[in-house]
């Protein structure tokens, strides 16, 4: 069955007859749930099955962001809460085996979490590395300021959705960490000379280059592309993205309707697969926005397609696990760390 290049949200915790109607119409690749998709897990689960029988693809992949700390759409009190990432940062600062540990053990508890729920995609891990003075958007998400550290543990959040059936999106490529200001709201533009980024934001995503799908930054690096943010410019998605940093898997764009991005959907729809993205996202639930975004999408095709099939095939099954006993290491780490 052929679907469209595009992942997207719905407005609320189930199915309207037009959602439904659009969604069998346009076959969206993906779908993407938030606070508003969530009341109980039976709710939430009967949601999912739906979505996918309304796609006509039992593997569509639903996605979530689901990190923990601040950036967490389960939640009590059905879910439990789970740290953000700076305390995976600090507990390695002390012992790097303890650190990686407790990123690994939260986000293998989370897989679970998500996988009873027929979710299959986590929007994590983070490589971003903030810098001092940057917009707080990202802030305690992140897993340090030096890029050696922050791929490990990345790699070891990688591992521990991997281990429970759950599929990674690397964010924000190529960095959102030195922004000065929320994406979600305005342009951020960084000055900051492309040696230096080379050396600290790159570096951070290189080592994680072969995780099967990464988002976009909302995010202008002037020293690379005066004009565009990373979704829409041609010339980082090239040269940086799948040139120096070498990320070769489905590369999609952050949300089309931040305020971010100029122009109207449709445009913004349209930019963002000429620059290079494999697939657009949209998140808010609005349907009149779905729908241009659809009528400017086009079916996956190409190494696009090719890219989402071995992402979707790179996803393997769920490993036992004992999860009172995963839950009480992870608990007694973190009071260990006076958490």
């Amino acid at each position: 069955m052929k679907r469209r290049a595009f992942i997207t949200g719905i407005a609320g915790p189930e199915l309207s007859a037009d959602e439904r109607t659009f969604i069998q119409a346009t076959r969206p690749w993906g779908f993407i749930l938030f606070k508003r998709n969530i009341e109980t897990p039976e709710q939430v689960g009967g949601l999912v099955a739906e979505l996918k029988k309304c796609a006509g693809r039992s593997d569509a992949p639903v996605l979530i962001d689901q990190e923990g700390g601040r950036v967490q759409r389960l939640g009590p009190p059905h879910w439990p809460v789970y740290p953000p990432g700076a305390l995976f940062s600090a507990l390695y600062d002390v012992d790097p085996a303890i650190g990686l540990r407790a990123a690994r053990l939260s986000a293998r508890l989370i897989a679970a979490d998500l996988s009873e729920l027929g979710i299959s995609v986590d929007c994590l891990p983070l490589a971003d590395v903030p810098v001092a003075g940057a917009n707080a958007v990202i802030g305690n998400r992140a897993y340090g300021t030096e890029p050696p550290k922050v791929a490990a543990i990345a790699r070891a959040v990688t591992e521990g959705l991997a281990e429970g059936g759950i599929l990674p999106v690397l964010k924000h490529i190529p960095g959102h960490g030195r922004a000065t200001a929320d994406s979600h709201l305005r342009l951020p533009t960084v000055d900051t000379p492309r040696q230096e980024l080379e050396k600290t934001d790159f570096a951070a995503f290189q080592p994680l280059s072969d995780l099967p799908m990464a988002m976009t930054a909302h995010v202008v690096f002037s020293a690379l592309d005066p004009v565009h943010p990373t979704t829409t410019s041609a010339t980082i998605i090239s040269q940086v993205i799948r040139g120096a940093i070498g990320f070769q898997g489905l590369l999609m764009s952050d949300d089309v309707s931040m305020d971010a991005l100029s122009g109207s959907i449709g445009e913004r729809t349209k930019a963002i697969f000429a620059a290079g993205c494999d697939v657009v996202l949209h998140c808010n639930g609005d349907l009149e926005e779905m729908r241009e975004v659809a009528a400017w999408t086009p079916e996956l095709s190409g190494k696009a397609l090719q890219r989402a099939e071995q992402a979707l095939a790179s996803r393997g099954n769920a490993q036992p696990l004992d999860r009172g006993a995963a839950r009480a290491e992870l608990e007694a780490i973190m009071n260990s760390a006076g958490t």
